[in-house]
């Protein structure tokens, strides 16, 4: 079975076409900047990085274009688009109304719209990747897989806001989470690594990257994650501030005298590493900030692995311990300073991470924690693109 992931964003397209018996990755690639002069996609196959520059004015043509290389030319894998046995969809913001994914139909695509005041850059641009396969391939079989599902198992003392309740009511105002289909691959694939058992397992899945979440997973369900309404609440990021005082935020509005947008603007694209330190988003950047004597750029690696360390002891305290801590994403998986200064003093948990073993662990399945710690420590890399893929070959196949 041959099964094409699709993420499509406000103004670029991933892909990856995957062959479900041994869940290899064919290829993979991407489409960037539609709708300007200079779009192009990258691609790459069997090892080899392309790169073809092509005006890709819409999101119907970008698909078109993936299924044109995919099926043509030199770098083509498919004799043809027969070949396809289903398409499976990343869908931002499912709301309340999807906690697993499915099979996608007029009806559910009616109410994944429904949801777009809850997402308004993200769900429009994955529902243009749906209509563009369903005007390509009309009688393709598309899966939807939901960001926010996996949180949908959180406890409504959990998930909720102290706001007036009929905001919750009127507007579904409340915390719903994201980077779902990361948490719950990592959350499973660590039980598998480990040969434990989810059902009865503690574990609190860290996905560091220039986008940042935690959650607490509990015999196998999430029961908290850090994000909220949107991606902006929780921990530091790349350029979005995390966790802050809402009377800040009034306060910042009358004092830059800005509106919604111009505050959006500045807590999501201004602030975070890149505020603080006044260098960079990329946490790479921040280490060699620091090298080179920057004080901002310590204090920004000292506030980001604070909050990291903080979200940890909430959550073990939520589960009444835990069992296992793993990190993933970009700087999780990449980045030994990271994983020290989240887990360092943390040793009265149960949680002591062994130093040689962190700092020669990058992008690789590994315990990272000392032969007598309580509590394993973990880096596994997650796969968000092949969890997508199970989905779409347990419900499609």
């Amino acid at each position: 079975m041959k099964i094409l992931v699709l993420n499509c964003g406000s103004s670029s397209i991933k892909y990856a076409l995957y062959d479900m018996t041994d869940q290899s990755v064919i290829t993979s690639g991407g489409i960037e900047k539609i709708g300007l002069p200079d779009s192009f996609i990258k691609m790459k196959v069997n090892g080899e990085k392309i790169q073809i520059d092509r005006p890709i004015e819409e999101h119907t043509a970008g698909v078109q274009f993936i299924f044109e290389v995919l099926t043509t030319g030199d770098h083509a894998v498919l004799k043809s688009l027969d070949e396809l046995d289903a398409v499976g969809h990343r869908m931002v913001h499912g709301g309340e109304k999807f906690n697993k994914s499915v099979v996608l139909n007029q009806e559910i695509m009616e109410a994944f719209e429904a949801c777009n005041d809850l997402a308004p850059l993200h769900n429009p641009a994955n529902i243009k990747g749906v209509n563009a396969v369903k005007a390509l391939l009309p009688e393709i079989p598309q899966v939807g897989v939901f960001d926010t599902a996996f949180h949908q198992t959180m406890p409504d003392y959990a998930f909720m806001y102290a706001l007036p309740y009929e905001l919750y009511q009127k507007y579904g105002v409340r915390r719903y989470g994201f980077h779902g289909t990361s948490h719950r691959y990592v959350s499973q694939r660590v039980c598998e690594y480990l040969n434990i058992d989810p059902a009865t397992t503690r574990i609190i899945t860290c996905h560091i990257g220039n986008g940042a979440s935690i959650a607490a997973v509990k015999n196998g369900k999430c029961v908290d994650t850090s994000m909220g309404l949107t991606p902006l609440e929780g921990l530091i990021m790349g350029t979005r501030s995390g966790d802050i005082d809402a009377g800040a935020v009034t306060f910042l509005m009358d004092k830059l005298n800005l509106d919604t947008k111009g505050l959006s603007n500045l807590l999501n694209k201004q602030s975070g590493l890149a505020g603080v330190s006044e260098l960079s988003s990329d946490f790479r950047d921040i280490l060699a900030g620091i090298a080179n004597g920057n004080d901002k750029a310590r204090l920004a690696k000292e506030m980001y692995t604070y909050r990291i360390k903080k979200y940890i002891g909430q959550y073990a305290a939520a589960m009444g311990g835990v069992d296992v801590v793993l990190f993933t994403g970009g700087a999780g998986e990449n980045q030994w300073e990271v994983r020290e200064g989240a887990t360092s003093g943390l040793e009265f948990m149960g949680i002591k991470v062994d130093g040689e073993k962190n700092r020669a662990c990058r992008a690789t399945e590994a315990v990272i924690s000392a032969d007598d710690s309580q509590v394993k420590v973990c880096v596994i890399p997650t796969d968000e693109e092949l969890m997508i893929a199970l989905d779409t070959q347990a419900l499609a196949g």
